[in-house]
């Protein structure tokens, strides 16, 4: 497949664009920030108004039905702006689990809620300091016709503003393995459920989630019992590539920008754009974004193929926008001089965010493994 958008895909990216620049812009984020708010519910009621939460689930739930390279289009564009949204945690990861393992009882009863926005879910998976999906140790013990759930989840991203949690927890095996891996929604203010939030440089919000004793039907399963793995690894790739897209978003807003200061700032009587080691910086920066838009690309449309490459290609997106939006954001501050490094400034708030969007759904080390792995080395 030609690595292009076609012309219903450009036309998103155009309404996105124009949608974002305006209901979110940078300014935005610092005003939540100065007032402690993790995020905005007005923007989030845009976005679901725009069919946002709806772009990837199918038509006969309420949703667009758009695909993922869609979906990747609008993340693109919330990146340039550092846009503070659930949408890829709720309307993209859990949404995926949802329409994957849940019985048509389910599907028809969640996710419109998710599509229309009413519903905000959140992912509770992680619980070793660093990314691995599989250190599962939160256990799911069958009681008669329900569960009891026991364990605490870090680094639940949208944890503090979401109503559901799709809870990763073990019915079987140990912390490693693949088999045994259960999948239930639990509701937020479900006894025995405790959320804490911390607050993360990027000015958003982590939550550490409780479990004590947790009793959930056994309707609340997804799935059969020990047999998630399969579909969490699929919505964990969703995950990467959409982080990668807003990745690229916020690489290619802060080049631009610098771009355009190098352009106006003067030294010595002349534009500082003039200096050819800039110049050279510059260009090296324009490649490698250039090569990340193709692999990001590439891998939204594996995920929409459910190709057999999916999840190499998500662990190449990445790492590979992992490592060059870090660059990007270190040249921004760097060429934009003193100034760079003060909060009056924008270009900071690009850097804080890099630098925790790297680490969501697995940073550029665990890619770059899980990619060597997949390759056979």
């Amino acid at each position: 497949m030609a690595l292009v958008l076609n012309e219903e895909q450009q036309m998103l990216r155009d309404s996105a664009k124009s949608f974002i620049q305006e209901s979110s812009p940078v300014s935005i984020l610092r005003e939540l920030r100065d007032s402690d708010a993790e995020w905005s519910p007005e923007l989030w009621t845009g976005m679901a108004e725009m069919g946002w939460a709806g772009i990837a689930i199918a038509e006969e739930y309420g949703g667009l039905e758009f695909g993922y390279v869609g979906a990747g289009v609008v993340q693109e564009e919330c990146g340039r702006t550092l846009a503070s949204s659930p949408l890829v945690s709720s309307a993209f990861v859990c949404a995926s689990l949802i329409s994957a393992l849940g019985s048509d009882d389910q599907k028809t009863s969640l996710l419109p809620a998710i599509s229309s926005g009413e519903s905000i879910y959140a992912l509770a998976s992680g619980e070793s300091p660093r990314f691995d999906p599989l250190a599962v140790k939160m256990t799911a013990v069958p009681d008669g016709d329900s569960y009891v759930l026991n364990g605490t989840k870090t680094h639940v991203i949208d944890g503090n503003v979401c109503n559901n949690y799709i809870v990763v927890a073990r019915t079987s095996g140990n912390a490693g393995d693949p088999d045994g891996l259960s999948l239930f929604v639990i509701g937020k203010d479900a006894d025995g459920v405790g959320c804490q939030g911390a607050l993360n440089a990027d000015s958003r919000i982590s939550a550490t989630v409780v479990f004590d004793q947790v009793r959930v039907n056994n309707s609340a399963l997804l799935g059969e019992p020990g047999a998630g793995w399969q579909a969490l690894q699929r919505a964990l790739d969703i995950g990467a590539v959409m982080s990668a897209a807003e990745l690229l978003g916020l690489a290619d807003e802060a080049f631009k920008r610098t771009i355009e200061y190098l352009k106006d700032r003067k030294q010595f009587g002349v534009v500082v754009a003039s200096f050819q080691a800039l110049q050279h910086r510059a260009a090296q920066l324009f490649c490698e974004l250039e090569l990340c838009r193709s692999a990001v690309l590439k891998a939204l449309q594996a995920l929409d193929e459910d190709a057999e490459s999916r999840s190499r290609l998500a662990s190449a997106a990445k790492a590979k926008m992992t490592k060059t939006a870090k660059l990007a954001v270190n040249e921004a501050v760097q060429m934009h001089g003193g100034i760079g490094m003060t909060d009056e400034f924008d270009i900071g708030f690009f850097m804080k965010r890099a630098a925790a969007a790297s680490q969501e759904y697995g940073d550029y080390y665990y890619h770059t493994d899980r990619f060597a792995q997949l390759g056979g080395y």
